[in-house]
């Protein structure tokens, strides 16, 4: 059987045995015949609040938070309508945010092919957000599990507040988008580090499409009812990046109709564990660093036996990476155990300790293995996976040798599909 994984910009066509083969993928949801009208419509009959151009004054300070390039997000396609609707507001007041997290700052070629040609030439302000310039954010309060809010200070002070957000299951978050537009996406440094820690990431209701008693989720909330948006604009794509559905107004009302929407569409029950799982990270730009690839890997183990295998394949065009500490905490220690270990102690705190916390959680109940066409063998060895040049290969290979009459998983578009084995977990978004 050949299947096509979403494998960096070309994709990868896998053969392997159909007779013992179930393939999982969201259910396909054709792009909008309109986008733009869908947009300017929703723009204008925003569910909870005032029409967008209505809302603002033509002196006041506008921030509109997007995703930054490791999000598939259609910024080039939704910035144009929500600037149209607000012409009557100078480009030199209007400030569009990179809602980076501890992400590294895009470049401005990615800058340009993210957001297109009117937001980059049009003499609006472009501030990539940095979490770890204490210069730049501002304490505005604790939450009540008292992580202490920091939060992009030039943002902090716009007069009027638009998050726009792409929403889809989030791994240890629940869903994306909303008001993780806001905190983490321009948070600082030791926000974002509470919101992540040991303790919050293996909390068994911080995983994929959780929202109510998430404890991460509850409190990217909390930080977002705090200190809110003014005005959201949340939507859901297809495998094209085609826009599916579009939503806007009040930012929490907006954030749960776009996450019953996903939740939908996007998460599958199935009737019991496999032995082997394929997945990938969704193709380019989800797969273009190991770091992000996790997100597939964590997919994949919500329906793999313990002691099964799972295969990854993930381009990694911006490698490990070389930015963040991912890469160097990995290196730090021998084996999966020895990282949780670490990550584990009262004392520790490190940058990007979640996604290695995850990965090795992983790693403890399965054999991981990763097919990338950017690292070397070494580089895969060091993160502590199993190479794997050849996906259908590697199939046969454990059918064969460890997992006789065994049954394999394929989720060709990664993270856009969570499986999931038990009704209580059809969490229902915003309860």
């Amino acid at each position: 059987m050949k299947i096509d994984l979403a494998y960096g910009k070309t994709g990868l066509t896998i053969d392997i045995p159909g007779d013992q083969t179930s393939i999982i993928e969201p259910q396909f949801i054709p792009g909008l015949p309109d986008e733009l009208g869908a947009i300017k419509t929703a723009l204008r009959n925003p569910i909870g609040t005032s029409p967008l151009r209505k809302s603002i004054e033509p002196e006041q300070k506008v921030g509109i938070s997007v995703c930054d390039i490791t999000r598939p997000m259609p910024s080039k396609r939704i910035l144009p309508v929500i600037l149209n609707e607000l012409k009557h507001i100078h480009p030199s007041n209007i400030t569009i945010f990179i809602a980076t997290g501890t992400h590294r700052k895009n470049t401005h070629s990615e800058l340009f092919s993210m957001l297109g040609e009117l937001p980059m030439s049009g003499g609006y302000n472009i501030v990539n957000h940095d979490a770890f310039s204490q210069a730049n954010l501002t304490k505005v309060g604790v939450t009540k599990e008292h992580i202490p809010i920091f939060l992009n200070t030039d943002w902090i002070k716009t007069d009027f507040k638009i998050t726009t957000g792409f929403v889809e299951p989030h791994f240890f978050a629940g869903f994306s988008g909303g008001p993780k537009m806001i905190a983490p996406g321009l948070a600082g440094f030791e926000t974002i580090m509470k919101l992540h820690d040991s303790d919050m990431i293996s909390n068994p209701n911080s995983k994929w499409g959780i929202t109510h008693g998430n404890p991460i989720h509850d409190s990217i909330r909390e930080i977002a009812t705090l200190f809110p948006s003014n005005f959201t604009l949340d939507v859901t794509i297809n495998k094209h990046h085609k826009i599916t559905s579009v939503y806007a107004g009040e930012m929490f009302q907006v954030h749960k109709a776009a996450c019953e929407f996903a939740h939908s569409t996007a998460m599958r029950e199935v009737p019991e564990p496999f032995d082997i799982v394929v997945t990938t990270n969704s193709g380019y730009p989800l797969d273009m660093n190991l770091y992000q690839a996790v997100k597939g890997m964590s997919a994949a183990h919500q329906i793999v036996k313990k002691g099964g295998s799972i295969i990854c394949a993930a381009e990694c065009s911006d490698g490990i990476p070389d930015h963040g500490s991912y890469g160097e905490i990995l290196k730090s220690q021998a084996s999966p155990q020895s990282l949780l270990n670490m990550i584990e102690a009262s004392d520790y705190q490190k940058h990007d300790q979640w996604q290695v916390q995850i990965q090795a959680s992983i790693q403890m109940e399965n054999d991981v293995y990763l097919k990338s066409g950017n690292l070397s063998t070494d580089q895969i060895i060091e993160a502590h996976f199993l190479p794997a040049d050849d996906v259908s290969k590697k199939v046969s290979e454990l059918l064969s040798e460890k997992y006789r009459n065994g049954t394999v998983c394929v989720l060709p578009e990664g993270p856009q599909t969570i499986p999931f084995l038990r009704e209580v977990d059809r969490n229902i978004p915003y309860n």
